[in-house]
């Protein structure tokens, strides 16, 4: 009796296909509308702003764009989240006024940069009018700012130039509100030379007297 070798073979299983809607996102596709985004708030600012104006920017078909966001209101919520999240190096300069120098000279650069100094106000003006917006821009402007400051108030009192019962919310106003007003409120120019270091020495006294 002669054995079917072949009927022993395990029957090739049919492959699957994925489900529409699954195929992995590229990632540069991705950066490169997240980077349409900014140049086209800077361009037009966010009432002006559309998929369309996006996807042409970025070089890619609406489809790219909506397979990600939903819209702009959640293209643009969820990039201003993230910045959030990124947040700013911690500094580790060994004193408390050293960490707030370094710290309000790379604020002081971000807020100065034509992108940034172009989409922060009209993203104010939005948030006037969208809580969503408003919501999200909170989180960026307080949550990023805050936890390298809060880092640097723990780091202070560790090596004792802070006592232990500081406020931490009065702490954190003092350091991120001078700068923050000069430059996204009031808009002012390039702080002359020497006044970052002013700022730090004076905003150190003031931690120091809480």
């Amino acid at each position: 009796m002669t054995t079917n070798a072949a009927a022993d073979e395990p029957t090739p299983r049919p492959r699957r296909r994925a489900p529409a809607g699954a195929a992995v996102l590229r990632e540069d596709v991705t950066e490169a509308i997240r980077a349409a985004v900014f140049e086209e708030l800077a361009a037009v600012g966010y009432a002006r702003m559309s998929i369309e104006g996006i996807a042409r920017r970025a070089g890619v078909g609406k489809t790219a764009v909506y397979r990600r966001w939903r819209s702009k209101l959640h293209l643009v919520l969820d990039i201003v989240s993230a910045l959030a999240v990124q947040g700013l190096p911690a500094p580790d300069t060994g004193s408390l006024e050293g960490d707030l120098r370094l710290l309000y000279e790379v604020t002081s650069r971000a807020l100065r940069h034509p992108v940034a100094s172009q989409i922060i106000p009209d993203l104010q003006a939005e948030a006037a009018r969208n809580p969503d917006i408003a919501e999200a821009l909170q989180k960026t402007l307080r949550e990023g700012q805050d936890g390298v400051a809060s880092r640097i108030l723990a780091a202070a009192a560790e090596r004792g130039e802070l006592g232990p019962a500081v406020d931490t919310d009065l702490a954190l106003d003092l350091i991120s509100g001078p700068l923050y007003w000069r430059s996204v409120v009031v808009r002012g120019p390039k702080p002359p030379k020497g006044y970052l270091g002013s700022l730090a020495r004076a905003t150190a006294a003031g931690l120091k007297a809480l």
